[in-house]
């Protein structure tokens, strides 16, 4: 993707996502917390996250910068493994996502063998006990505002408010059952800065070629040289 058009891509993503940065709390449309899931409440530090779950806090770092980007995958206790409950976790993995050290995503895939024989009805009716009625029926269409990252899956159900949305979707692989957890505000930060992000890597990609280049001609002097000291001194005809 070029320059100019990663360019244009971020500057109409700002506009039109700055009503929803200034937007005002407004309760939702079930009235029920859209901030969090289980114990997980978005805007969290890292270290916090991975202490709620109970895992190494090193995540994968995906860019450094404009902004500190970082993902942390949780993988919930399976039924066979000892110590965790009789019947397991429904949920197969979780995905925690970071901008500047504040969780903006939850990502959450549920395990296909604790949900096999549930329809779709049955997850809505389980997912709105917490949050309340969805938006958007099991038969409705997708909203504009749903998250691009389900853009290739069934939707579900969609919850929100002016800051948070909930997303509850169907993959197209495998026909697994997920849901996508998001604050609004860093959301919208984190796509601004990945976009950034890529026009830095290509506009220095060129530099980064040429130091490559310079630093293998250099490890290879250096191996030459090396090798030639040894061979002379110990060369016999």
């Amino acid at each position: 993707m070029t320059r100019t058009l990663l360019l244009a891509i971020s500057a109409a993503f700002v506009v039109l996502v700055t009503p929803v940065i200034r937007a005002q709390a407004t309760p939702g449309v079930s009235g029920q917390d859209l901030s969090k899931y289980r114990q997980f409440q978005l805007g969290m530090s890292l270290a916090t996250v991975a202490g709620q779950a109970d895992i190494s806090a090193e995540a994968r770092v995906i860019h450094r910068r404009p902004e500190l980007i970082q993902d942390l995958m949780w993988l919930p206790a399976p039924s066979h493994v000892p110590g965790a409950s009789t019947q397991g976790d429904s949920a197969r993995k979780v995905l925690f996502s970071f901008y500047n050290d504040q969780l903006f995503r939850i990502v959450v895939t549920y395990d296909r063998e604790r949900t096999e024989g549930l329809t779709a009805e049955d997850v809505v009716e389980a997912i709105s006990a917490t949050y309340g009625p969805p938006m958007v029926p099991v038969t409705g269409n997708k909203p504009t505002s749903a998250p691009a990252g389900v853009a290739s899956d069934k939707l579900l159900a969609y919850w929100e408010d002016s800051h948070y949305s909930l997303s509850l979707f169907q993959s197209s692989y495998l026909s697994a059952f997920g849901l996508v957890v998001l604050s609004k505000r860093l959301d919208t930060l984190a796509r601004v800065a990945t976009v950034e992000a890529i026009l830095l890597d290509e506009q220095e990609a060129p530099q980064r070629e040429i130091e490559r280049q310079q630093s293998q001609t250099e490890e290879s002097r250096v191996k030459h040289e090396t090798a030639r000291r040894v061979n002379k001194a110990t060369f016999r005809p």
